[in-house]
């Protein structure tokens, strides 16, 4: 019998199983090296069972959840429901916490709308009944052009992101401005390609107006939902030529 098979049965004789007790008493009889580890492995056992029980302190636990919060991200599906808008239908998700996204279905079917979704969000989701709160929020967008951003969730975006966008929602409706201004107005005069990429990367478009913003030339540039559909937000907005900045 090999040593290495004396160890692994000795593992499992540990654990009450003992097919092969008498093989592996008379190799340990014979055999110095295996002598060694076993007394090694008994002197530690010993040891262990010498020293006093120790209550972990009362912090202890406290600390270990904090460090689980701060470390293991939590991704439980989003709900996901359909709200019908004068743009067309819209997939939003949300959490108790807010509305997380909103996605324009612009031909390509529920399947890839969907896909598109989980992607962006990086979980799961779960078709729902429309919350009263859910709906309330959409709708009064487009009949107000302002959202209740208290209902949206930007939390799961970086520091930068989110001042972007907060910045963007300081737009009057039927109003632009440019990226360059959406930077300068978070303090970062350099960073209007950031700014840009923070506009594409929106995931509660609408609500937080990206579609405000705009080239240093005033052109629409690109857009999630597509340029011809930013267009016709801000033209339901009263969006004029002369309202450029």
């Amino acid at each position: 019998m090999r040593c290495c098979d004396v160890e692994r049965l000795w593992d499992e004789m540990r654990e009450g199983v003992e097919p092969q007790r008498e093989h592996i008493l008379a190799h340990l009889r014979g055999c110095p090296e295996c002598q060694e580890i076993y007394r090694e492995n008994e002197g530690i056992a010993y040891c262990l069972t010498c020293l006093p029980p120790v209550e972990p302190p009362k912090s202890l636990f406290p600390k270990i959840l904090d460090h689980i919060k701060t470390t293991v991200k939590i991704s439980t599906p989003d709900s996901v429901v359909t709200i019908d808008s004068p743009i067309g239908k819209l997939w939003v998700t949300f959490r108790h916490t807010g509305i997380t996204s909103v996605a324009l279905d612009r031909g390509e079917g529920e399947e890839a709308v969907l896909k598109r979704l989980q992607r962006r969000l990086g979980r799961g989701l779960i078709p729902s009944q429309t919350p009263q709160w859910v709906s309330d929020t959409v709708t009064a967008f487009f009949r107000t052009h302002y959202a209740d951003l208290e209902r949206v969730d930007i939390s799961e975006l970086t520091p930068f992101e989110q001042s972007a966008l907060r910045a963007a929602a300081t737009i009057p409706p039927g109003e632009v401005r440019s990226y360059g201004w959406i930077a300068e107005t978070i303090g970062q005069p350099a960073a209007a390609r950031a700014v840009g990429r923070a506009m594409a990367r929106n995931p509660v478009a609408l609500l937080y107006p990206c579609h405000r913003v705009v080239d240093a030339n005033g052109a629409l540039h690109q857009y999630a939902y597509g340029v011809e559909n930013k267009a016709r937000i801000l033209l339901l907005e009263g969006y004029k030529t002369t309202a450029r900045r």
